[in-house]
This record gives C-alpha cells, structure tokens and sequence, in this order.
C-alpha cells in the first residue's frame, strides 16, 4: 500500500574510475557534492546511512560511523547496510524510515567502493559451509560464469543472439557518452562488439562490467522540510522495495546453483525479480505504464533485458523486440539505462544502487543534457544483490 513520501534535496557523485585511492575519499567527495546541491549544511544532518563495503577492511564494514568521522562528527545517528549489489537502497530505506517515523528530518545516505583488478574474488578465509565461497572455490562459478548461464539461458529460451547483446551495448555506450561521471565514455559498433575476447560463453569482454571505484550520495528529507528551506516540487521518492524471494524459487539465482522442487508446493505468482519490482509499484500506486525511464542492473548485458520484462516494459521474452526498435534508447518509449549502465560505470558495489536514483532525479530535474529524456515524470531503479537480496526504487515528480 502506499507510504509517505520523501523529498530528493540533493544529489552527488564522485566519478568511477580506477583511482587507487581509499573509499572514504570517495564518499566524502559525493557526499559533500549532495549537501551543497541540497544547500544543506553537513551540521544540520541528521542521519547518516552508509553501504557497505566488504573489501576495505572494518572501516568498510561500519560505512555509516566512518563517512560521518571523516565529514566530522556532528553528533547524528547512523546505519551501517550491506546487501551486496544492493546495499545502496537498504542504506536509502534506513534513511528513509527514519524521516518518516519522525525521527529525523533530514538524512545523508551515502555508497562508496575501491575494487581490486579484474572479477571480484570471494572474501578470504576457509568457509565450507559458505554458499558464496562453495561457487567460486568448488564449483569455480566466477561472476562472469554466472552471467553466462543466465545469458544462455535467455538465448535458449527466448532466442535472443549476439546482435542483441551487441546492441545493448552499442545502446547505453551512446548513453554513457555524455555522462560525466561514467568511467567509460567510448562508442562501440558491432563488430567492435564481436571481436571482443570471449569471457564466459556466451559473454564476451564487452558484455560484462569492469569493477571499478567511485561514489554516490544523497541527501533526503521530509516534504515539510523541503517546504521550510522554499524547495518547489522537489523529486520525490515515491517506494522502495526490498523484498525476499518466495518458496519455492524455481530460478538459479547466485550462490545458490540449485532451486527449491514446486513438485508439491505451487510456484509463486511471480518469481524474485518481478516480485520486488510489483512491491514497489503496489507500494507507490503505480504500474509499468506510469513509468518514463529506468535504471536497471546490467552486470551483464543479458540481465538489462531480463530486467525490462521484470519491470513491465515488455512481456516475458520480448525484450529484445522492444531494444530492437528502439524504444528502450534515449528518444525512445521508454529509455533504459540512460546513464550508461554499469557497463559505462563499472561495478562499484554499495554505490550503483545510489547511483541509480542519483540519475533519474537528474533525469527529472531536466539537468541531464544531452542524454536527458523528455518529459521524465516518473522513473524506476531495479537492483540485485546476493542471497536473495533485491531492490527497486521509484522516483517521481
């Protein structure tokens, strides 16, 4: 059902790249870009939510303490979220929970990662009885070998080719063009597409996101705030969905490498990914045909499309069909990825959540330039991280 909203004060980002810098510079430069966008002094913050990192050791691991520490402790509450890939919206719930419970008035939320070289590698130690360390230790399913399960999988059942995958990327490569935060700022065609060195077959490098460092902040607060500072019809969010998957699961879904039997026990009305989605629509009031623009989670090219039926923009193998036309471009029916996806980015974990909303309240706003979409009204975000972890966030005017 639906909920109060918030109010979208500012936004910020520090570009991704490989800076070989620690991550708290990071945060502090997104965050510190957000509050003067809010024109909110960091004294008067209130709450701090941080996402997780899990690669820079314990200052990673209490995200919302150490970006506070290193702004200069004002004296605010904190949290600290880690959801894998999806650790951003957790962070942005706290947040958001917060405000609407009249706890706080105004919040900072905040991701931030600085990522080894090539696919990230499960975290040290010896953990047999680790779903995550099992896949990559036993079973040797790399992230990418993952990806390319689900790509074929999609293939099989749906047909789609190595020219959809090639246009994805020739698609959000045009849109990261112009998108100044994005690592990776290069148009491709096809044949540079195909002549890219094979990964995980079906995926090829180009198919697959880089890791990379970078950040993303967000300053949030109440309507009644935002009235207080003269702020006119600021973006809202509208939902947040963070919802867990319903036995049985049917779809392999990382770690896991098996799915529960629905020999006795009927499937669920919708499988994981199409459920968090639906809750955050349930949740604002609003269906797929609300919808102007989304931001969807592309660590390999074929979970774009899989992403664009789950979101409604297409029904269940039909993705394809609307990339094809050209309806999911910028200039089209309903643009995906219009930042670039993580294929532009990279994979800076606890801030692509983030980041996502940071680019539909740009989009907005109308402060996206040359890939702004006209008349965004009204965008969602679809995110997924490990062991059941999902998100989905809907922004509006």
């Amino acid at each position: 059902m639906p909920v109060g909203e918030v109010a979208i004060l500012g936004v910020g980002m520090h570009p991704w790249g490989k800076w070989g810098r620690n991550f708290v510079e990071y945060g502090v430069q997104a965050a510190r870009e957000a509050l003067n966008d809010a024109g909110v002094a960091w004294q008067d913050i209130q709450f701090v939510a941080g996402a997780n990192t899990i690669r820079n050791g314990y200052p990673g691991q209490v995200s919302g303490a150490t970006f506070a520490q290193a702004l200069g402790w004002n004296g605010c509450r904190i949290s600290s979220s880690y959801a894998a890939c999806a650790s951003g919206s957790m962070a942005l719930n706290s947040a958001r929970t917060q405000i609407l419970a009249g706890l706080a008035d105004v919040a900072l939320v905040i991701g931030a990662d600085t990522t080894p070289k090539g696919f990230l590698a499960p975290t040290g130690g010896d953990r047999p009885d680790d779903p995550d360390w099992l896949r990559f230790r036993l079973q040797g399913v790399t992230n990418p070998a993952y990806f390319a399960f689900a790509a074929r999988r999609r293939m099989d059942l749906y047909g789609m080719t190595e020219d959809d995958l090639a246009q994805v990327k020739i698609k959000n490569a045009k849109h990261g063009l112009h998108n100044p935060n994005a690592r990776y700022k290069k148009a491709f065609t096809k044949e540079d597409v195909l002549a890219s060195p094979m990964v995980a077959d079906p995926l090829r490098l180009l198919h697959i996101c880089a890791t990379s460092d970078g950040a993303a902040a967000l300053v949030i607060c109440s309507l009644d705030y935002a009235k207080k500072l003269g702020v006119q019809n600021p973006v809202r969010i509208a939902a947040i969905s963070t919802a867990t998957p319903t036995y049985p699961s049917t779809q392999v879904e990382m770690p896991d490498l098996a799915t529960d039997s629905s020999f006795v026990v009927p499937e669920p009305s919708a499988q994981f990914k199409k459920a968090v989605v639906d809750a955050a629509y349930e949740e604002a009031g609003l269906g797929p045909e609300d919808i102007d623009l989304a931001e969807v989670y592309d660590l390999s090219l074929a979970m774009e499309l899989d992403w664009v039926e789950n979101i409604g923009f297409a029904k269940e193998g039909q993705a394809e069909q609307l990339l094809r036309s050209g309806d999911t471009s910028i200039g089209g029916k309903k643009p995906v990825n219009t930042s670039g996806g993580l294929g532009c980015f990279g994979e800076a974990v606890p801030a692509q959540a983030i980041a996502q909303v940071c680019e539909l309240t740009w989009q907005l706003r109308g402060q996206s330039g040359r890939r702004q979409v006209e008349n965004a009204n009204v965008g969602i975000t679809a995110n997924q991280g490990l062991f059941g972890h999902g998100s989905s966030v809907i922004v509006k005017k």
